[in-house]
């Protein structure tokens, strides 16, 4: 296995296992970070403990936690991990389980790994973008070896899209105007329609293993919420690409928002 897509994994495992310490507490504190966006402390802690692996890469970090760097000095990265420590904190403050740790690895503006870990089923989600191979595995602890994940990997295959029935990827918290549009113009062209909810980057994952057929994202997101997921469904075959430039989402921009996007098989 590629070396830093080892170390990215390890790193997903052991900040999902702080991230259920916090969960599993009926107390935590909530603080509104200026942005609006919730904070715990899990987001804290989980984002502490891949610091702690990735930083011996020698890799520079784009995290959603760490102090963001100057573009000044990010233009002359050639390559960068990002990180969301915890992509998901509104369902991780519902207790819904639908959060997740993502670690990508980005050089030239593209992703070429990424790894997203569900800490409360233990599902990792893994890929190789260059030699296209992307994994689910279903674990039964935080602590799992590497050869063992990998023993239980199985390979993503998204749906051929032969069938009339279009089964579209919606967000339990952010199912904009737009979205209900470009639904709406599916039932037009004669599909049949059935929305399929689910939080954080895990509406790449139902994507790239075959549970739906397309996620348009007409919402704002930051560069930390989708390089992961962007990097398993393009190691599985599906494109996620920019309505703005009609190309592929890229990373380490000046702005660290993404424009609106849509994730399918073509």
């Amino acid at each position: 296995m590629n070396k830093d897509l080892s170390v990215a994994i390890k790193a997903s495992l052991r900040a999902g296992e702080v991230v259920m310490q916090v969960y599993d507490n009926e107390d935590f504190n909530i603080e509104i970070k200026g942005d609006n966006s919730p904070l715990t402390q899990a987001d804290k802690n989980a984002n502490d403990i891949i610091n702690t692996f990735l930083i011996p890469t020698e890799i520079p970090i784009i995290s959603e936690e760490n102090k963001q760097i100057d573009y000044s000095t990010r233009k002359e990265w050639d390559t960068c991990w990002i990180v969301d420590p915890v992509d998901g904190t509104k369902e991780f403050i519902k207790r819904n389980g639908e959060f997740t740790v993502n670690i990508a690895l980005i050089t030239n503006g593209k992703p070429v790994l990424g790894v997203i870990y569900v800490p409360v089923s233990k599902t990792i989600y893994f890929a190789d973008v260059k030699n296209k191979l992307a994994y689910k595995s279903e674990l039964k602890s935080h602590n799992t070896p590497i050869d063992e994940v990998i023993k239980k990997a199985k390979i993503l295959e998204p749906k051929d899209g032969s069938s009339n029935l279009v089964e579209v990827v919606g967000s339990r918290s952010h199912m904009s105007q737009e979205t209900l549009d470009y639904v709406e113009k599916l039932k037009k062209n004669g599909s049949e329609v059935e929305i399929v909810s689910k939080g954080s980057s895990l509406k790449f994952c139902l994507v790239a293993e075959g549970n739906a057929d397309v996620y348009p994202r007409f919402a704002p997101t930051m560069e930390w919420d989708t390089a992961a997921g962007q990097a398993i469904c393009n190691a599985a075959g599906i494109e996620v690409i920019s309505n703005v430039t009609n190309k592929p989402l890229l990373y380490n921009k000046e702005n660290l928002l993404n424009p609106w996007f849509l994730v399918s098989k073509n």
